[in-house]
């Protein structure tokens, strides 16, 4: 039930092609919105964002990312998703999805992160090894491409 919820949900955004394959898939089939965890220090809800994200966020990480930031494991274990709503300033009107996948010998160099990018309506608009995400993410003061959660 939850399951199809979360879906009717994300059609309700606009989100109907995000919901039907690959990431959008996992997303909604785990209801991150509902059963994953916010960051431990960082508000509940929405909170003010820097570019290129948007002015207002909300972030979700998965337990597998919530346990390395709670334990300080000193960087992220193979299947820590973080996921990023992306939303205008009046905080109504969804922007984007960013989403950071750790897998395992994905792009070592890289810190072994899948970048995507969804639009509202789902049309993915960057994902794999996006030269932007990894150019930005690369100058976080931690070891491992995250600025919102440190792990050490």
């Amino acid at each position: 039930m939850k399951r199809r919820t979360l879906w009717i949900g994300l059609a309700a955004l606009g989100l109907a092609a995000l919901a039907s394959g690959g990431m959008g898939k996992l997303l909604t089939q785990s209801g991150y919105t509902t059963n994953w965890h916010h960051i431990p220090g960082k508000p509940a809800g929405f909170y003010q964002g820097t570019e290129p994200h948007g002015a207002v966020l909300r972030t979700f990480v998965n337990n597998i990312a919530y346990d390395a930031i709670v334990n300080k494991a000193g960087g992220y274990p193979d299947g820590a998703i973080i996921v990023k709503e992306n939303y205008a300033p009046d905080s109504k009107q969804l922007g984007a999805i960013t989403v950071m996948k750790k897998t395992k010998g994905f792009e070592p160099k890289n810190g072994d992160w899948f970048w995507a990018k969804y639009a509202p309506d789902g049309q993915v608009l960057a994902e794999g090894k996006v030269a932007g995400c990894i150019a930005c993410h690369s100058r976080a003061r931690g070891p491992d491409y995250v600025f919102s959660a440190q792990v050490k």
